[in-house]
């Protein structure tokens, strides 16, 4: 028998096919919100979910943001090839980071905000935790975009 197509077992108890096979995409469960212009923002749920999201999801020219001292969702403002989000699109991703945390009955709230390659996970960090760098810092009231009525 030679083994070739039956799944033999190598390394630590992985078949052929699985160590063949790349690892399947992650899929976060995520809020999706459409902003005007074509923007894309997608908040996290969950830890886990925020962890994908900010890790393996996000591009590295696509833009996270987070309440400043705040547990909540990691948000991202997917990048497009064609535009650079102005200052109000910034501003309304921001809303979304706040309304999506413990912060959403505040008033103004400081959301730190960087692109997601600024953004990584300490070695041996609780699920969910990241540290950022570059970060700049928005106050905003938190907010959802309201549906579209056409």
């Amino acid at each position: 028998m030679s083994g070739l197509g039956h799944g033999r077992v190598i390394g630590k108890n992985k078949t052929e096919t699985e160590m063949n096979n790349p690892r399947p995409e992650p899929n976060p469960k995520v809020h999706t919100y459409q902003l005007p212009g074509g923007w894309t923002v997608l908040a996290g749920r969950t830890d886990a979910d925020n962890e994908l999201l900010s890790l393996k999801v996000a591009g590295p020219r696509d833009w996270w943001f987070h309440v400043r001292g705040v547990p909540g969702s990691h948000v991202i403002l997917r990048a497009r090839e064609d535009a650079e989000p102005d200052r109000e699109i910034l501003k309304q991703a921001a809303a979304i980071a706040a309304y999506h945390s413990k912060a959403r009955h505040g008033g103004k709230v400081p959301v730190a905000f960087t692109r997601a390659c600024n953004v990584s996970k300490p070695r041996g960090a609780p699920t969910g935790t990241v540290t950022i760098k570059r970060e700049k810092i928005l106050k905003v009231r938190p907010a959802i975009p309201s549906p579209d009525v056409s």
